[in-house]
């Protein structure tokens, strides 16, 4: 695996990655922050690439080229539930707390034109989600409630003991990119995919009650969303497929455009 430090910076291919808008407390401090777990950053470093953190904006969500315009990549993180207003759902489920309209509408916006582009683009948990729900799908609120089971969130604020059987469809992107098609998962979700969003596949489901695991576009080089975070799992090779599509994509552009070959 490539590391950050054995790479001259201008090799290294830029992924953006959508912040979170919460409440936080730091030093003598509690106010509302954007934030993003540092496993995230953490995961892009050791697979050799640059990690930009980039807060929600309605500026860019009216013009998201200003922002992907600077990015090799983008990854879509994990957090707070989507609102449903943003896939046209009028009925709000008791569960469905701490939405951030403000960041939905900025990552749809990022995510549609990414996917315009062919952009690589890999999104993560809510992720996976809110890529389904900017291609017109919609999200299960609660799915203890639909599956009658908590096994995909069974302890609230940590990944252990979170672990399910996930499988893959066999030379799919979301098993290439994992390297196997049974990988190991590090599971915390409480809402999942429902209407499946338009151009997307599922290419991967949880064993025992079927819900998606992955989807995918087949018409781009790298459109994929899995419902686990490989970030948090130094064993997994997802994050470092985002980093090798962007590296290429990068190559291609440079190659493509001799200002962008320039130091």
């Amino acid at each position: 695996m490539l590391r950050a430090d054995s790479l001259p910076v201008v090799d290294r291919p830029v992924i953006g990655i959508c912040t979170a808008l919460e409440q936080a407390q730091w030093s003598v401090w509690d106010q509302s922050a954007f934030l993003l777990p540092e496993s995230y950053v953490r995961a892009l470093h050791r697979a050799g690439g640059i990690a930009v953190m980039l807060p929600p904006d309605p500026a860019v969500a009216a013009e998201p080229d200003q922002v992907l315009d600077l990015l090799d990549g983008l990854l879509l993180a994990g957090g707070a539930d989507i609102d449903p207003d943003s896939y046209g759902e009028s009925h709000r489920h008791p569960r469905t707390l701490a939405t951030v309209p403000a960041r939905d509408a900025f990552e749809i916006a990022l995510t549609r034109r990414a996917l315009e582009r062919d952009l690589p683009l890999l999104g993560i948990c809510r992720g996976m989600q809110l890529l389904n729900v900017a291609r017109g799908g919609s999200v299960i609120q609660h799915l203890p409630e639909h599956f009658g089971h908590t096994g995909h969130l069974r302890t609230p604020g940590t990944f252990d003991g979170n672990d399910h059987d996930v499988r893959l469809t066999p030379g799919m992107l979301a098993a290439r990119s994992a390297g196997t098609d049974h990988p190991a998962t590090k599971s915390h979700h409480h809402q999942g995919i429902e209407r499946l969003g338009d151009g997307l596949v599922i290419t991967g489901w949880a064993e025992g009650d079927g819900l998606p695991e992955a989807i995918e576009d087949p018409t781009r080089r790298f459109a994929l969303g899995v419902q686990w975070h490989p970030e948090a799992d130094e064993r997994s090779e997802l994050v470092s497929a985002l980093v090798a599509a962007a590296r290429t994509a990068k190559d291609e552009r440079s190659a493509g455009d001799p200002l962008a070959a320039a130091p």
